[in-house]
């Protein structure tokens, strides 16, 4: 049965590793029939959230950037994937960024249930993808519907474009997609 997927791209480097593979993840989605949805956050308007809580009352931001739409299709996503590279063993600041402005969300009727990630990263550790992973099931674990399923790590990919020549990573990638 088709699903929404909603694939987020978090990366602001242009041939982003972590973005070569969410595409990657994007194809397999629509292979399998999936209505699916690709957001890039490069280019994209986000503010950093206040704190104000206005949110929790109002049910919509404060704030007047590019959050709200963003924010429109991952309320009707019932698949996230979110795409990061890995900075200091940790997901990209925009995706905190994002994450945090989705706060309005948490009162709501939001359909998403399953949320994976992507990750590269330069540095190859056993724990390299662990922090960002553990930040990201903070964020799902606010909301009770959803669930962390799962993530696709790439790790050792360094330059800009890299990834496209590590096949087994998007093979993983492409069978995320495939398999959602």
């Amino acid at each position: 049965m088709a699903k929404k997927v909603l694939i987020i791209s978090t990366s602001l480097r242009g041939g982003s590793n972590s973005d070569i593979l969410a595409k990657e993840c994007e194809k397999g989605a629509k292979e399998a029939g999936h209505d699916v949805e690709y957001i890039s956050l490069k280019g994209k308007d986000i503010r950093f959230c206040i704190g104000c809580l206005e949110c929790q009352s109002k049910g919509s931001c404060v704030l007047k950037d590019d959050v709200a739409d963003i924010m429109k299709k991952v309320m009707e996503a019932e698949i996230i994937v979110y795409a990061t590279p890995i900075y200091y063993y940790e997901m990209s600041g925009q995706m905190k960024t994002l994450l945090d402005r989705l706060n309005p969300l948490y009162p709501t009727d939001y359909k998403f249930r399953d949320i994976y990630m992507i990750a590269t990263a330069a540095e190859d550790e056993e724990n390299t993808f662990e922090k960002a992973y553990n930040g990201l099931q903070g964020w799902v674990d606010c909301f009770e519907k959803a669930t962390l399923k799962g993530i696709v790590t790439g790790g050792g990919i360094n330059d800009a474009g890299d990834a496209i020549n590590y096949i087994e990573i998007m093979k993983k990638a492409y069978e995320l997609g495939k398999g959602l």
